[in-house]
């Protein structure tokens, strides 16, 4: 599957050198107030202008992500998604950054993996133990002209899934700023931004977001500070209105 590109409000994106940087300033006044002279007193000095906030600069972020539907964990249950949470996150995202060149790209399995909550466990752990590279579908995008990429997936034995090595490795995400985010049943983060810092030594790796996957869909808040905090200030603050979609997965 070719990129599909969504530009979102081409307002340019502050990152200062790296996306790593905070959020920016808001803007001031341009110039201070001469103060007149007094009768008995000098004048003092003419106005003087004060420096500009640095105009924005333009940059492409890629939002690329994994994600399962079928039969999930979920509050030490198991329920039916048609949607997996890694995949509401990421629409979350697309739906709130403002202020960047935003492409999507979905990372989708040659062979899918199966509805059944257990046979998906079961062949994770066999392409673990097998440091497996599970084909994906369609064509890798170019990552030449991106600033940086939100790499999304779940949290699969505290590892991510295998097909994301298959991406990071075949799309030549080294080099690249990655901001990971990932969905999980209670393990946070696990292993993998560790995961992502080995294949990637030449790349800055963040902190990341993580989300369990029974709030997922209640999630915009803490996505909207994570970009910002990502140097991603201007998004939509949309904290009061609900979110539409389907049901949060657990894989």
């Amino acid at each position: 599957m070719a990129v599909d590109r969504r530009t979102v409000l081409r307002a340019g994106l502050a990152i200062g050198g790296v996306l790593l940087a905070a959020a920016c300033s808001p803007p001031g006044p341009d110039t201070a107030t001469s103060t007149a002279p007094s009768s008995s007193g000098p004048a003092s000095p003419g106005p003087t202008t004060s420096p500009r906030p640095a105009e924005p600069t333009s940059s492409r972020v890629l939002l690329a992500y994994f994600s399962r539907a079928g039969e999930n964990y979920h509050h030490g249950d198991r329920t039916m998604l048609d949607v997996g949470n890694t995949k509401v996150v990421a629409a979350t995202i697309e739906r709130i950054v403002d202020g960047a060149d935003l492409d999507v790209y979905e990372i989708e399995a040659a062979n899918p993996y199966p509805e059944d909550y257990e046979q998906t466990v079961d062949r994770n752990v066999r392409e673990q133990q097998d440091d497996a590279r599970p084909a994906i579908a369609n064509p890798l995008p170019d990552l030449a002209g991106y600033d940086a990429v939100l790499l999304g997936g779940p949290v699969w034995n505290v590892r991510a899934p295998m097909i994301m090595r298959t991406f990071v490795e075949g799309a030549g995400l080294n080099g690249t700023t990655v901001h990971p985010f990932v969905t999980h049943a209670g393990s946070g983060m696990g292993r993998v931004r560790d995961e992502y810092v080995e294949m990637c030594p030449a790349s800055a790796v963040t902190d990341g977001l993580a989300v369990r996957g029974e709030e997922a869909r209640e999630v915009e808040p803490s996505v909207t500070d994570w970009l910002r905090g990502l140097g991603l200030p201007a998004v939509r603050a949309r904290r009061n209105q609900p979110l539409a979609g389907p049901r949060a997965e657990r894989m």
